[in-house]
């Protein structure tokens, strides 16, 4: 039977009616006219345009659309009053609503003139650059105007016109003129007084810097800075966590490292770093870059605005992705366009020679994964009364492929399997781009936290007290501290720079031990009976790993990841390959247990990890573990830096070769002048 429409949208629908039943009621009371019927209806309609405004302007985003928008709807409904007003007997003089009605008139024309005020003022308070960890004070940067009169006309023309509507209903409702002449002043003094106002941050005190003088700032910056490694970044709002897997990394490397981003939302979607970080919204701006020390950037993901920094030619670039995996987005023909490539391991460099995309051997450099440090190694079979499952599918990806994720095809199946088992404890954490391309992923998802959430009321146990829980909160509230700033509501892009100049302190020691208090938190806040789903940011997968005996999952950079604990696992295949195909096309499942989409094998591998004598694949893991990240020794960090180092030298010889070649083909001053004159005849040398 076919489910109705969620609830949310029912409660849409009706707010709409509702407001086209008050303009109805407005309309037909206005030309009988009915004061009573006029004053409800004007009253309800500005309440509920009101709430929706601050409550639920999505909805209202869409009578945008069809140019039914905020202003349109408010002059509408004044209409309406002044129209009632005309045809009520008692105030029906014009001599009585001509005031009133030049007064109304007045207020739009403020209004339209606050709308102005607010668009230059955002104009002058919108930099060609965004700055975070890096102090900004220079640029006079001050605190941004009121939400109400910058950024939102919608709120500030309804919230105003409060006074106004309340003052001619009350004339309507009692015939005299002076309730809208009184609700009328109350508004025009709001207006003219908030635009005022608004106009004082166009004043020289209030104003930022000009763009040349912001670029001339930053010139200085960089030069007193000297960078000479970048991340440059570039992405859509849910592909932030590609940059955030290398911070850590960034912050540990020998360099002087920085951040180069292109979109103004993506700096707040940074996570909590030391690191300086630059966005440059426009490209021109970007190649302020070109005349500064740096030598390097690194680049963790393919984008759209990458072809632009790359135009840069005193900088080197070096492609080390965001993950590795056995999926095609891992050999990327976009990759020959950098000048190295940067993998885990010999069995990435493989790849791409197998996938013959253009990327040279001799570009390819083995750095292994430096984030992965955190993942404690495999200690054995589990001693507890559960085996911690950690359930990890990827998303569907772009290209409709089946084999990508299993959530489709085999999650629920899998997840049967392993809640039938009384003696696991599972660990679900879904992609958080999962349902993003085909529905079916997403409802998928929705059906496997049901059945999690179902079997855990099927349980029973002792519970951790109350202390472990004040505890997580304690946790909580220290490490959101640490990891975000906390801004006013009408804090705009200028004052978050001001908020977020030059980092106290070592911050990101700070949160790397609160993170580790709270993962232990978080951990000995629940049952150890008790399945979880984990959505959110935190814990993060690592934390997982660390926690989880046995990983299930796809396909994906998650495997490879994994395997540096070296514990069991198993991938599901649902590309219809069958499994000596699968494990010859895909080497990382190689070492791990293959699930079919029925996931019938599941008990043998619960078997295998509780008896490690009965697991097989104990040696292939550790050799693979090595073929996909390199060896352990040097660290990794080491070889990450050495690979800089490298590359940095690269660019320095570069930089040499362009001067001496400039300089043979342009003679300094000095020269030409002594070339001039050893070509003079003699006499006109001595004349």
């Amino acid at each position: 039977m076919p489910s109705g429409p969620p609830p949310r949208r029912i409660v849409q629908l009706s707010a709409l009616l509702a407001m086209f039943a008050f303009f109805t009621a407005q309309i037909v009371s206005a030309l009988l006219p009915n004061a009573p019927v006029l004053v409800v209806a004007s009253a309800g309609g500005l309440a509920l345009d009101v709430y929706l405004q601050y409550r639920d302007p999505g909805l209202l985003s869409l009578l945008g659309k069809v140019r039914f928008d905020v202003t349109v709807r408010q002059l509408l409904r004044d209409m309406l009053i002044v129209v009632g007003l005309l045809r009520i007997d008692d105030v029906g003089e014009l001599s009585e609503t001509a005031p009133l009605l030049v007064a109304l008139c007045v207020f739009y024309a403020a209004h339209f003139a606050c709308q102005a005020a607010a668009v230059l003022v955002r104009r002058t308070r919108t930099l060609p650059i965004v700055t975070r960890n890096i102090d900004a004070s220079a640029l006079k940067l001050t605190t941004a105007p009121p939400r109400i009169l910058a950024r939102r006309q919608g709120h500030r023309l309804l919230t105003f016109s409060i006074p106004a509507t309340i003052g001619l209903l009350g004339t309507a409702a009692t015939g005299d003129g002076l309730w809208g002449a009184i609700g009328l002043g109350i508004t025009l003094v709001m207006i003219f007084g908030g635009t005022a106002y608004l106009a004082t941050w166009l004043l020289p005190k209030k104003r930022a810097k000009s763009e040349a003088k912001v670029m001339e700032w930053l010139d200085k910056w960089l030069a007193a800075y000297k960078p000479t490694v970048a991340m440059y970044f570039s992405g859509g709002t849910t592909s932030a966590y590609q940059a955030n897997m290398w911070l850590s990394t960034l912050s540990a490397i020998d360099a002087k490292p920085l951040i180069v981003l292109r979109e103004r939302f993506m700096v707040q979607k940074i996570e909590a770093t030391d690191v300086p970080i630059i966005c440059f919204p426009k490209v021109t701006t970007m190649f302020s870059l070109e005349n500064s020390t740096l030598k390097m950037m690194l680049h963790p993901a393919n984008a759209a605005k990458t072809s632009q920094v790359l135009r840069i030619p005193t900088i080197k670039h070096a492609f080390i992705n965001h993950g590795e995996s056995d999926k095609l987005s891992s050999c990327n023909p976009y990759a020959k366009a950098y000048d190295e490539v940067w993998v885990a391991g010999p069995a990435a460099r493989e790849r791409y020679a197998l996938a013959e995309v253009g990327v040279e051997d001799k570009d390819i450099v083995e750095v292994g994964r430096p984030q992965l440090a955190p993942i404690r190694p495999y200690s054995g079979a589990p001693t507890g009364p559960y085996t911690t499952v950690l359930y990890a599918p990827t998303w569907e990806g772009w290209d409709g492929n089946p084999g990508n994720t299993s959530v489709v095809l085999a999650g629920e199946n899998i997840v049967r399997e392993l809640l039938a088992d009384d003696g696991v404890r599972l660990l679900y954490k879904p992609h958080p781009m999962t349902g993003s391309v085909d529905p079916r992923a997403g409802a998928a998802n929705e059906r496997i936290q049901a059945m999690i959430r179902e079997a855990n009321t099927k349980r029973s146990g002792s519970r951790p007290g109350a202390e472990a829980a004040a505890e997580l909160a304690r946790r909580t509230v220290e490490l959101d501290k640490l990891t975000s700033t906390h801004f006013r509501e009408s804090a705009d892009e200028l004052e978050r720079m001001l908020l977020q100049g030059k980092p106290q302190g070592n911050r990101e020691a700070a949160i790397a031990e609160a993170t580790l208090a709270w993962e232990k938190a978080y951990w000995a806040a629940f049952p150890e009976w008790e399945h979880q789903i984990i959505t959110d940011a935190r814990p993060g997968i690592f934390a997982c790993f660390n926690e989880a005996d046995l990983l299930v999952s796809d396909v994906s950079s998650v495997v490879s990841d994994w395997l540096s604990s070296e514990k069991p696992y198993a991938v599901a295949n649902t590309s219809g390959m069958s499994e000596e195909a699968f494990r010859a096309g895909f080497p990382t499942v190689s070492a791990g247990v293959i699930l079919t989409p029925e996931a019938k094998g599941v008990p043998a591998l619960l078997e295998s990890v509780r008896h490690p004598e009965k697991d097989t694949f104990t040696a292939a893991r550790a050799e693979l573990k090595e073929h996909l990240l390199g060896p352990s020794d040097p660290p990794s960090l080491a070889r990450f830096n050495a690979a800089i180092d490298a590359l940095c030298r690269k660019a320095d010889e570069r930089r040499v070769r362009m001067e001496d070649r400039l300089a043979d083909e342009i003679p300094s001053p000095r020269g030409a002048v002594e070339a001039l004159e050893s070509e003079a005849p003699e006499d006109s040398v001595n004349a």
